[in-house]
Parts: structure tokens; C-alpha cells; sequence
């Protein structure tokens, strides 16, 4: 049995059994955590992961294909929760993925993303245990297969993944959750408000997480953060950023105002850009 952290990592990416995927997780953080804890990164070599572990269901389909539901009804309520749970599935893959493909970084760095990985492991049980409560389970609905390819995307440097996913990915639960909690005490479904709230504090540190390696790169490369972070959302601009901004969780998270005022700009920039693509060109005249 192996104990190099980033094969154990892998194996844990790659692993397709949820169950079996978070006890790997367990035993990498119990490693990760220990007091011998070392990194020698010359013994795996890195390789691309174009598809990470996951079940054969959900049928991954284009975002606009997933159907919407009203939250009224269970069958609204099963939509949205299997839709976040497979974030959160996401999610945990993304952590793994941040500790194996990125070596000679500190050990604090991997010491963060094991606890991004272990939180986004219960944050998905909790989920899929709320599912089974109202007849469903992760697997009976379609979602959408998007979240991976910035994984893909950003392979190539830690500091782009740190600046692009929690920043962006993951910042954008910390926008959309509290209306869901609202929407969802309104109808009454205390249960699934409690879980929501949890990942709510819990991905608040983790985008935070993102932040600190992501200032301390730039930091380290002698790059200025929000010029870098402007940067590299042109460059990878098929991220659509949307408000509104949920702008105090956005600053516990380590985010501050000249960030939050560029990202507003950008957003509109990107919204702007978008409707001149869908405006057809007026029409030559002799």
C-alpha cells in the first residue's frame, strides 16, 4: 500500500464509488494531517485527467438541458438538491485534483485542500442522504458536465486553478445560497435550509482557501493580484461571472473591494459583449 501523497491522491480521483472515494479521501487526510507527513514529488508523475472518478449515472448533458422545477413541489425541491449535489461531487474531485497535479508546494497548501476534499465528502452525503429522504437519489436526474473542463483548463499552473476555481466556481455558491435558503424556508423545507446553511459557512473558508494560495503565487511571482486576476478571466472569458454579488460573504472570503469593483466591471463587460454578439449587423445600403 502506497503512502505518497500524490498517488493516493490519485487513486482517490479516480476512484468512481463514492463510498470508497471518501474513505480514500479519510485515509489521505489521516496521512496528510500526521506528523510524518512529507511530499516527495518526483516519485508520481503527473498526468492528465480528462475525465475524474465518478458513477456511470447522471447522465451528463448540456447546462441548458438540465430541467428546472419550482421549489414547491418535492419534485422541485429533488431538482435542485441533485443539482447541488453534484457540485459538491464536483467539488471533491477539484480538491483532490488540487493536491495531486501541484507539487513543491508548502504543506500547509495540502494540509487546505484535504479539508476542502474531507467538507465537500459530507457536504455530498448530507445531500444525497436529504435525497433519499424524499424517494430520490444522486444519479436519478441529469447534470450538467461543465464543471470539470475548467479543471482541464487550468491544469497547467496552480496559481490559474487557485485564481479561477474557488475564485470563480466556487465563489459563485456563495451568491446564489442565500436565496436558495430563502426560497426554501419559505416552503418550509427546514431540513434541506439546514444543510445549505452548513455548506454555506463551510465554502465561505474554502473560497478564502483559494484566495490565500492564489495571493501568495502572485505575491511570490511578483505579479499584482488584481491586474493577474483580471488577466486571466479575458483569457479563459467563457466564464460567465453573474450577479448580484453576495458582497460580505465575498469578503470574509478574503475577497476586498477593489476585487469586488473589478469583478462588477468585468461582469458587465462580459454581459455587454455578449448582447453585441447577439445584435445582427445593420444592414449595407447603396
Amino acid at each position: 500500500m502506497t503512502n505518497d501523497i500524490f498517488e493516493m491522491a490519485l487513486q482517490a480521483l479516480r476512484c468512481c464509488n463514492f463510498s470508497l472515494k471518501q474513505s480514500k479521501v479519510a485515509k489521505l487526510s489521516q496521512l496528510i494531517n500526521s506528523d510524518h507527513f512529507a511530499c516527495d514529488s518526483s516519485r508520481v508523475t503527473v498526468e492528465a485527467v480528462p475525465d475524474p472518478g465518478r458513477p456511470c449515472v447522471p447522465v451528463l448533458v448540456h447546462p441548458t438541458q438540465v430541467p428546472r422545477r419550482r421549489l414547491g413541489s418535492v419534485a422541485g425541491r429533488v431538482g435542485l438538491i441533485h443539482a447541488i449535489a453534484h457540485i459538491e461531487f464536483n467539488a471533491v474531485n477539484l480538491a483532490l485534483d488540487a493536491i495531486y497535479r501541484f507539487r513543491n508546494m508548502p504543506p500547509d497548501y495540502y494540509r487546505d485542500w484535504i479539508r476542502v476534499a474531507s467538507e465537500e465528502a459530507v457536504h455530498f452525503s448530507l445531500l444525497n442522504n436529504r435525497l433519499h429522504e424524499l424517494s430520490s437519489q444522486y444519479g436519478d436526474l441529469p447534470a450538467h458536465g461543465g464543471m470539470w473542463s475548467m479543471a482541464v483548463e487550468t491544469d497547467y499552473d496552480v496559481m490559474v486553478r487557485m485564481a479561477l476555481v474557488p475564485r470563480v466556481l466556487e465563489a459563485r455558491g456563495l451568491d446564489v445560497t442565500p436565496a436558495m435558503i430563502t426560497k426554501l424556508s419559505g416552503v418550509g423545507d427546514t431540513a434541506t435550509v439546514a444543510i445549505l446553511q452548513r455548506i454555506l459557512a463551510e465554502e465561505v473558508d474554502h473560497v478564502r482557501i483559494g484566495n490565500r494560495w492564489f495571493k501568495t503565487l502572485c505575491e511570490q511571482r511578483g505579479l499584482d493580484a488584481l491586474q493577474t486576476f483580471s488577466v486571466l478571466l479575458r483569457k479563459h472569458g467563457r466564464i460567465a461571472l453573474r450577479g448580484p454579488f453576495n458582497r460580505s460573504a465575498r469578503l470574509q472570503a478574503g475577497f476586498t473591494d477593489a476585487e469586488l469593483a473589478e469583478i462588477a466591471e468585468l461582469e458587465l463587460e462580459f454581459k455587454n459583449q455578449l448582447l453585441e454578439q447577439k445584435v445582427p449587423a445593420p444592414m449595407q445600403t447603396s
